[in-house]
């Protein structure tokens, strides 16, 4: 999912926050006999509990842990059992069955069953063009679901779909009996519901209290069918800035940063902090406003202009000054790290300023006053709205500002915090007509479907940032979707890659590295693409503790 909400918090109050660990926890840390008390930070946070409404990373790393899930990734990035044990396919691809735990319970005493699994796909698919919107690619091509028992949910696809695993790894069970008193009117009060600690769950955690922007707590679940946290409590603690975490962090205020910002890598070794480093999902991008529809600087849907302004980008630059050498390059909407799903014959565009100049002159788009160039009687001079958030935007912004002005074209930042930015980005009322140019980032998922689906037509309004809208595009990832072949799907997403390297309503700068850093008192906490705390499993929070 996308790291996209961020918000401010004071250093001076990390304090305050953190001694509520002390007072929600039964002992002291020394005294604790169940793995101590884990605090951890970040710079990403919690925007909402409410499934249906949030947006964050960390968000859907949460939902992980507090509810079931019908499978997870295992540590080589396969499927593997979750609340689901076992799973099968039939009548060609267009029915999967799936038996489900037993026994298992919801965190209030109430039975979780199958049924509660059928009844939120269902719910999604009543409500798919309304409340439950941000599920509706979730769900897709799926007829109805069925609970025949406690533990057999039968699901029915129209078609036989190709990426049916992929789907449900990222499909958050909820609890019919609280979440069926909050449809509202046509489906409205999924969005509105506030989802209030202590939330009613189902994973190896209970999240018992939540302060949004600020601090959140888990408690280990004591009637969860899998194994339990070694962790006494578990607390994220969110922060505003990369250099207040990292002193926090070097006062063992923290017992772990889940994001080092490259320019503590080596300050935090040499503090005696364990630093693990993986190849990650996570992309940072420069967003061109594709809206076909767009009614200023129209320049900007040419594929030239695009193609030009790839070329005014010196990734190598930005992956050595911003983030240090713990990046790669960027060249596809889907990261090398998902693997076979990458296109590897996509190359990084070069960096090459006199093709740049060559292509916009050919355009006969000429320098004017100040050596700003005049496209269509306007200046090529644009805001690029900016997000205050992503700490490694700032300096990579400055990189493309002095890179572009030698092309004749004018960045001006634009800084607003992240609801203001996206809201303008889709301003007015969905319509994509509110910027020009952005930038921010992406953390991808394995299966490449949902970072595929963000430039479809149906993403107006949801996850799109582009205003994309293409009608082929969006015929091939129809295709994808339902081609059960893993080798034929492939194809399709590689052609889909190739079509949007082409078509440009991103470009790719950096696939930067997961990097965390846990204190030597803690063992169990393992790093992943997404990082330690992820949407992947819930292998690390489950098996961290204090040696």
């Amino acid at each position: 999912m996308s790291k996209r909400w961020l918000a401010a918090l004071p250093l001076v109050v990390v304090a305050l926050l953190f001694a509520v660990f002390a007072t929600t926890a039964t002992g002291s840390e020394k005294t604790a006999t169940s793995g101590g008390i884990f605090r951890v930070g970040t710079a990403s946070g919690i925007d909402s509990l409410n499934p249906y409404v949030a947006f964050n990373q960390d968000a859907y790393s949460t939902f992980e842990y507090i509810y079931p899930v019908l499978v997870q990734y295992n540590s080589k990035l396969k499927y593997a059992p979750f609340f689901a044990k076992s799973w099968k396919s039939s009548n060609g691809g267009k029915t999967w069955t799936f038996k489900t735990q037993p026994h298992a319970k919801w965190s209030d005493g109430k039975p979780l069953t199958a049924a509660d699994a059928a009844w939120t796909i269902n719910t999604d698919i009543k409500y798919q063009n309304g409340g439950a919107a941000n599920e509706a690619g979730l769900i897709a091509h799926i007829k109805n679901a069925t609970a025949p028992n406690a533990t057999t949910l039968v699901i029915h696809y129209k078609q036989a779909a190709g990426n049916v695993l992929g789907q449900f790894q990222q499909f958050f069970i909820l609890p019919k009996h609280v979440w069926a008193q909050h449809l509202g009117n046509k489906g409205a009060g999924l969005k509105t519901f506030a989802n209030p600690a202590p939330v009613v769950g189902s994973g190896p955690f209970n999240l018992v209290k939540y302060t949004k922007n600020q601090i959140t707590i888990f408690k280990p679940n004591t009637s969860y069918w899998g194994p339990k946290p070694k962790v006494q409590e578990f607390g994220l603690q969110q922060f505003s800035n990369d250099d207040a975490m990292v002193t926090a962090l070097k006062a063992h205020d923290l017992d772990a940063i889940e994001t080092v910002p490259a320019t503590a890598i080596k300050t935090l070794r040499s503090s005696g902090f364990v630093v693990s480093k993986v190849p990650g999902l996570d992309q940072t991008d420069f967003i061109i406003n594709s809206n076909p529809k767009k009614k200023h600087h129209r320049e900007l849907l040419n594929l030239k202009v695009k193609e030009a302004f790839d070329h005014a980008i010196d990734r190598k630059k930005i992956v050595s000054v911003t983030f240090l050498g713990a990046a790669q390059p960027a060249n596809s909407i889907i990261p090398a790290t998902t693997g076979a799903w990458h296109n590897k014959n996509l190359k990084t565009v070069s960096f090459n300023l006199k093709l740049a100049n060559q292509i916009l002159d050919k355009l006969g788009y000429k320098k004017g006053s100040g050596g700003i160039r005049v496209a269509k009687g306007q200046k090529m001079s644009y805001n690029v709205i900016i997000p205050t958030d992503v700490q490694s935007i700032p300096p990579t912004f400055r990189i493309l500002q002095n890179d572009f002005a030698k092309i004749g074209v004018q960045l001006k930042p634009q800084d607003l915090d992240s609801s203001a930015a996206f809201a303008k980005m889709t301003s007015p009322n969905n319509t994509y007509q509110g910027f020009d140019l952005a930038m921010w980032d992406w953390t991808a998922l394995i299966d490449p479907d949902f970072m595929l689906s963000v430039v479809t037509c149906d993403q107006y309004g949801g996850w799109s940032d582009t205003g994309y809208c293409n009608k082929k595009y969006d015929k091939m990832y129809s295709q994808q979707q339902l081609t059960p072949n893993q080798n034929k799907r492939r194809q399709i997403v590689w052609k889909m890659q190739k079509y949007l390297y082409k078509q440009r309503p991103y470009l790719w700068l950096a696939n930067d590295d997961s990097v965390t850093a846990i204190s030597k008192n803690w063992v169990g906490f393992k790093n992943t693409p997404q990082g330690p705390f992820n949407e992947l499993n819930i292998s690390s929070l489950v098996n961290v503790h204090q040696k």
